[in-house]
């Protein structure tokens, strides 16, 4: 099985390496050289993984799709919703599969927060808060990730995460949402967001808030709180859960921290399950569906912010 990683950053670091330890022939292509890209795409190829900039989302996906390829895209989903609608429908039209880059729902502590929630350890889930803190972008040279118009921020880069978690665990879309957008490390030119502190309403009435950034002075653990209507849990650090329950004593499950090296184990986790679904001709989840449902939830929440 062939793989063509498009992507010369976390595609080539990160995504590259998980193909390769699954048995694939992989070739990473630079998202710039266009005659290579497209030479690639029409040669003898099983999987396009897209990693390229959200700016050069669309050429990528599409150019995979005309060519009948299965194609992964990472998160953002392009630029925008219209854009997210765009290659979702014509991958839908072209009869493909095709895969979304939420790989932290793969994340243990991610994943065993939810099936917490799902066996209804803490009744029905209502309310989620979420609080993350990092400072990578604080002193980083002005780039993409920078500028608004070509899908950059953080809103895109990690809160499209977040809103597919949250979409995924209260099983529900964005009703409603909005808040307020910083710049607490960025360049001076920078157009887009490197913080973001936002409330979310589901169809089905639960609530979320989300309170993070990434050019902060210092790095913090991440925190997550969700009620329920029986209990509540708790998640520090990625690390720790806790499921609190009147007069009960606390419940608490430890899960290794993530090691400091590439390929995060999430990202294992998923790619493993995209190749086997390729392999076998599945559609799986999360999909370009929930890249678009992603996209919408994002554009109402830069317009309300």
């Amino acid at each position: 099985m062939r793989v063509m990683v498009i992507g010369t950053g976390f595609g080539k670091h990160a995504a590259a390496p998980v193909y390769e330890g699954l048995g694939l022939d992989v070739e990473v292509i630079s998202p710039r050289d266009d005659s290579a890209v497209q030479k690639a795409i029409a040669s003898d190829v099983d999987l396009v993984s897209v990693h390229s900039p959200p700016f050069m989302h669309a050429d990528h996906v599409n150019a995979a799709i005309d060519h009948g390829r299965p194609v992964l895209c990472d998160k953002p989903f392009g630029r925008n919703a219209a854009e997210a609608e765009a290659m979702r429908d014509r991958a839908q039209e072209a009869g493909v599969l095709h895969f979304l880059n939420f790989e932290f729902r793969f994340n243990d502590a991610w994943a065993n927060l939810k099936q917490l929630a799902d066996d209804g350890m803490i009744g029905t889930p209502v309310h989620l808060n979420w609080t993350f803190y990092g400072s990578g972008l604080r002193g980083r040279p002005y780039g993409w990730i920078n500028d608004r118009e070509r899908g950059g921020g953080w809103i895109g880069a990690y809160g499209s995460h977040l809103i597919d978690f949250t979409r995924w665990l209260f099983t529900s879309e964005v009703a409603d949402c909005g808040g307020v957008t910083r710049m607490d490390g960025s360049p001076p030119e920078a157009t887009a967001e490197d913080a973001y502190s936002a409330w979310f309403t589901m169809a089905n009435g639960c609530t979320a808030a989300h309170d993070t950034g990434f050019a902060g002075a210092v790095p913090l653990a991440p925190r997550a709180t969700l009620l329920g209507s029986a209990g509540s849990i708790e998640l520090t650090a990625d690390t720790t859960l806790v499921v609190h329950r009147p007069r009960e004593d606390p419940e608490t499950f430890e899960f290794p921290p993530a090691p400091r090296r590439s390929p995060p184990p999430a990202l294992s986790s998923f790619l493993g399950t995209v190749v086997e679904a390729v392999r076998t001709g599945t559609q799986i989840t999360p999909s370009f569906d929930d890249g678009v449902a992603v996209a919408r939830a994002m554009d109402r929440l830069r317009a309300n912010s």
